[in-house]
């Protein structure tokens, strides 16, 4: 399933430059700092034990890494997987002390990876991102082992009318807030773009069920703003 917004040439790889140097401010200022809630519930619904492997794509500059090592005691191995150098670049200075990783610049489309490598598949606010979603969910397929779980944290659609009406005026203020922050508004409406033209929660899993996930459910959070959703290669 090709995304419009992210086949225009350039366009992802151009916003990730712009914003990279304060991707991690940013995020707190526009979810109020939320988003470090989300993702521990990523991890929490993942629930690691020692040993396992972890390939965390689009990993930007490493959140999910690094609560994963942490809640293991770092006795496993994760790969983290980004195709913009300078987020890979800012993922190794968050987790320059951990010993058991290794970064790659790649798409979520064409990862440089053996089949059935790992144990977790993690993509946290970066599946939106892909220029094709059939073949990011396929690659996630492939690299998993057999009894390996998809996880997916992404900005998904919010099912409380009232709420809704809020969070869409809210993101209408989020370029202007860009600009403030980061001196750079298009990426910031590139953002709220993508958001409003992502599929919703029900159509991600038919397309996880396409590609051969089995077992597929999401867990709505924040009133549905974003969603976990989860998948096992049988």
């Amino acid at each position: 399933m090709q995304q419009y917004l992210q086949n225009k040439k350039g366009l992802v790889q151009s916003v990730f430059d712009q914003v990279y140097d304060q991707y991690d401010l940013m995020n707190d200022f526009m979810s109020l700092g939320i988003h470090r809630l989300w993702k521990k519930n990523l991890l929490n619904m993942m629930n690691p034990s020692s040993k396992k492997s972890l390939i965390d794509v689009a990993c930007g500059t490493g959140d999910i890494a690094k609560l994963f090592l942490n809640n293991i005691n770092k006795s496993s191995y994760v790969t983290c997987v980004d195709p913009n150098k300078h987020m890979i670049k800012k993922c190794k200075e968050k987790l320059n002390e951990n010993k058991n990783l290794n970064w790659i610049v790649a798409s979520a489309e064409k990862l440089p990876i053996d089949d059935n490598s790992y144990d977790f598949y993690t993509i946290s606010f970066g599946l939106r991102n892909t220029k094709n979603l059939n073949k990011a969910l396929s690659e996630a397929f492939r690299v998993l082992k057999p009894g390996g779980r998809f996880l997916c944290l992404e900005f998904s659609k919010i099912e409380n009318s009232g709420l809704n009406f809020v969070y869409k005026n809210y993101s209408k203020l989020i370029p202007s807030l860009g600009k403030l922050i980061v001196g750079e508004k298009e990426p910031y409406e590139y953002l709220v773009k993508s958001i409003d033209n992502f599929v919703n929660q029900e159509e991600l899993i038919d397309l996880m069920k396409k590609n051969n996930f089995k077992k597929c459910t999401y867990r709505n959070l924040s009133g549905g703003i974003v969603s976990i959703h989860s998948g096992w290669k049988i």
